[in-house]
């Protein structure tokens, strides 16, 4: 990056209706880079205007697909150019239909632009910077709508302008005199395991904090997604079920989520200690239980202000492990 950075007037969420997946280019950058490392082609889009965000999608040969963009509104319209296999990037704009208005939530006749880059065009040290979730900047020079050349920048290196915007933890996009600088950093994700009024105020918490939020009300299922959760990300297990919410907090503690939160009685809380105990998982330290600040919290808002306030109190500051 450098001189001439021009912030775009852009929007960081669709907003859209529904829980988030894992289509942040964090998620998918494992199994792009694996194709990269087998020589499998490849090709990496991602929404640059009106919408930044840190969601990206990857098209692999016979119609493979990795992750989405726009709720997938704009899925063949970026697969036709993927199809092309062309040698260096491109910059496609496009105005917004009716039908995409459906399922993108953006009005008809919106100008939306995106990047799509051959997966080999991007540095190869981005995969791990990616990989290990650290906010990154590409810079993608442009002549004619052409991705010519590709950099990344990561806290190391960076210049002080840099850094503030990396430090920033926010998906932004900023036009160069070269081109476009795409700056990328993980968005937190909340997964709420359970229901019900503290559930439903905890979420709503998340979402004004701007946090990828996933509600599920069957804790069991949410065990997997728990064990992928990274340093960044947090869980909090709630419900009456012991078994199914145990089994959630075991998931939770073989996985790498940076805050671990439980809600429940003292009783619940001992009996889930029991159940993860006769499975020989007694290392319980990463457990908040009861979950949240000692506030004098009572109410589920209240509760769900404390608990946010302890998450945003033990995640790492900006510039941390940069």
């Amino acid at each position: 990056m450098g001189a001439g950075l021009r912030l775009r007037p852009q929007a960081n969420a669709l907003g859209l209706p529904g829980p988030p997946t894992l289509d942040a280019v964090y998620d998918i950058a494992l199994s792009v880079s694996a194709c990269v490392r087998s020589g499998t082609r490849a090709d990496v889009a991602w929404m640059v205007s009106p919408v930044v965000s840190d969601d990206a999608l990857a098209f692999t040969p016979g119609g493979g697909r990795i992750g989405s963009v726009a709720a997938g509104a704009f899925d063949g319209l970026l697969a036709d150019a993927a199809e092309r296999r062309l040698p260096e990037g491109r910059r496609i704009a496009h105005r917004v239909t009716d039908f995409e208005s459906v399922v993108c939530g953006l009005p008809p006749g919106t100008p939306v632009e995106f990047l799509i880059v051959p997966a080999d065009q991007l540095p190869a040290e981005i995969w791990p910077l990616l990989l290990e979730r650290r906010p990154v900047a590409i810079a993608t020079a442009l002549r004619d709508e052409v991705v010519t050349a590709v950099g990344v920048t990561s806290w190391e290196g960076a210049e002080e302008r840099e850094r503030e915007l990396l430090a920033a933890a926010r998906p932004t996009v900023i036009e160069t005199d070269e081109g476009l600088v795409t700056v990328l950093a993980p968005v937190e994700r909340l997964v709420v395991a359970g229901q019900g009024p503290y559930a439903e105020a905890l979420a709503d918490q998340g979402r004004l904090l701007g946090w990828k939020v996933v509600v599920e009300s069957r804790p069991e299922l949410v065990a997997g997604l728990a064990a992928a959760l990274s340093p960044l990300d947090s869980i909090v297990v709630m419900g009456h079920d012991v078994e199914s919410s145990s089994r959630c907090l075991m998931g939770a503690l073989e996985g790498d989520a940076g805050y671990v939160g439980a809600l429940g009685s003292r009783a619940m809380q001992q009996a889930r200690a029991d159940w993860l105990a006769y499975r020989d998982v007694t290392d319980l330290d990463r457990v908040h239980g009861p979950a949240g600040l000692d506030i004098g919290a009572r109410s589920p808002v209240e509760v769900a202000v404390a608990i946010a306030a302890q998450i945003l109190a033990s995640r790492p500051r900006p510039g941390e492990g940069q």
